[in-house]
């Protein structure tokens, strides 16, 4: 299995309800073609999840809002195993600190609008 997508467009996993992911689409439109992946309604698969981080080259926990009332209240201070972060973060697309951008075989996590250009 592999998540590179085609080099002409850019594939963004996110939340679009969020202001960063406004933010991240309406600057990758203007990039180039972009496909949406909304996270809430179709969150990736382990295996797709386990690729995308791999090319990020992050751990799942890396990903984690921390500062997020229902991390603080139920994830802060526990520790778990890399598929344990993995099923948080696939089960709990709401607390993605950022949206994630893929193009060709790069990905990049997205905390700024501008890190798209680094595709």
């Amino acid at each position: 299995m592999s998540i590179a997508t085609h080099k002409d467009e850019i594939v963004i996993y996110c939340n679009p309800k969020t202001e960063i992911s406004k933010k991240v689409i309406a600057f990758a439109k203007g990039v180039a073609k972009i496909n949406e992946v909304d996270v809430i309604q179709n969150p990736p698969t382990a295996t797709q999840m386990r690729e995308i981080l791999k090319t990020l080259e992050l751990r799942p926990k890396d990903l984690l809002n921390r500062a997020d009332d229902y991390y603080q209240k139920n994830i802060s201070g526990k520790d778990f195993n890399t598929e344990g972060w993995l099923n948080i973060l696939i089960r709990n697309p709401t607390l993605w600190r950022a949206p994630i951008a893929l193009r060709g075989n790069k990905a990049v996590l997205c905390d700024n609008p501008t890190n798209v250009l680094q595709l």
